[in-house]
């Protein structure tokens, strides 16, 4: 595997890095996360196509670029791959705000199934898909249990619009899915948050999809303001720092669910992901210092899972808003948390997010995360 690094910065184009013997010519995949009215320009999209004429471009927009140890914004990262033992497949389909998720997810794998399919890289538009029910279609054609991980593109903290392109200007709706195939391709992936939780347990006993009603029979937004205390009068924005966590069943593993939007009149809330009757929930809060750790625990599990004995030739990271928006000027602490364990040898690039996909370890489905920061690690043997 070869890689080449670049920035759009500020207007111009600024080469990063590049490994020796890279063949511009050669390079098959190509991803390209930035400022949804820069990544957008025409121009950008054929300064990279010029450049790579063989590869398949993926593209989104962001909360926030991820280079190496930097974070950035109203930027545009570039990181060119030329694999030497392993092929790519990628498939886009464009989903409308009264589209099925489900079937999307579904239809995605369907397109990509081969017998040395290792590993699916998604990314999705997040304004308006449901994103658990995109992973939930992925999951049910996903019949090796090969891991699948990626995000969902961002609008800075806008909320508004996100684009996603591949082999094209990034536009509004879709849906990318990028398959690798090969025996000598090497996966790590880890999702990990960080954040404390508080409060005792409760049950959902009244929800739709991601639309959360009940707690314990009682009226949730109405119990949740009594947590807030002074941020009640911030809501929703200061919801990003009251997430809840949500264990399905009796499984001990917990997802991490961010709150879009309050309703005063039916008195709900919607979640960036479904929230299943009968699941137990607990309000979370902000601690900086383990959120910033929480980055550092995920470098060590994606490289402890697969069986690393060296650092891995390239690592995602993508992370979510939310903490971006928490973390502030220490944002930049997460990323070179993940840089400390791997070593100055690994690529690094990535991207924040409005939400993070991930097993929560081999063998396992993909799950929709929110708050957390998502790794996936990639190495050719």
């Amino acid at each position: 595997m070869k890689i080449s690094q670049q920035h759009f910065t500020e207007g111009k184009w600024k080469a990063n890095s590049q490994s020796e013997g890279f063949n511009h010519s050669l390079c098959q995949l190509v991803y390209m996360f930035g400022a949804g009215a820069i990544v957008t320009l025409p121009e950008v999209f054929a300064h990279i196509r010029a450049q790579y004429p063989q590869a398949n471009i993926v593209s989104c927009s962001t909360s926030g670029e991820i280079m190496d140890d930097g974070v950035f914004d109203d930027t545009v990262s570039v990181m060119a791959i030329q694999f030497d033992h392993t092929q790519v497949r990628c498939a886009k389909m464009n989903v409308t705000k009264g589209a099925n998720s489900f079937e999307t997810g579904k239809a995605l794998m369907q397109e990509l199934e081969g017998d040395d399919l290792v590993t699916v890289f998604v990314i999705s538009e997040g304004s308006f898909s449901n994103g658990s029910e995109l992973v939930n279609g992925l999951n049910i054609n996903n019949h090796k249990k090969i891991p699948i991980t990626g995000g969902m593109a961002g609008d800075a903290d806008r909320f508004q619009k996100t684009q996603v392109g591949l082999n094209d200007i990034p536009s509004e709706g879709n849906v990318v899915a990028i398959g690798f195939y090969g025996k000598r391709l090497q996966i790590g992936h880890s999702s990990f948050g960080g954040w404390d939780e508080f409060g005792r347990e409760r049950i959902i006993t009244r929800s739709d999809k991601n639309v959360l009603y009940e707690l314990d029979g009682s009226n949730a937004l109405d119990l949740y303001k009594e947590y807030l205390g002074p941020y009640v009068n911030e809501l929703p924005g200061s919801a990003l720092y009251f997430p809840l966590s949500m264990r399905i069943g009796e499984s001990s593993k917990s997802l991490v669910r961010t709150i879009l939007a309050i309703n005063e009149e039916d008195k709900s809330m919607t979640f960036a992901g479904n929230l299943p009757e009968g699941s137990k929930v607990r309000l979370m809060k902000a601690n900086f210092d383990r959120i910033i750790n929480g980055s550092s625990i995920a470098a060590k599990h994606a490289l402890k899972d697969e069986g690393y004995k060296n650092a891995p030739q390239l690592a995602i990271l993508i992370s979510c808003v939310g903490r971006k928006l928490i973390l502030q000027e220490r944002t930049y602490e997460e990323v070179k948390a993940a840089r400390d364990i791997f070593g100055p040898q690994t690529a690094i690039t990535g991207f924040y997010s409005y939400g993070e996909l991930s097993p929560f370890n081999q063998d396992s489905n993909c799950e929709l995360h929110n708050q957390t920061m998502t790794i996936t690690t990639f190495s050719e043997i």
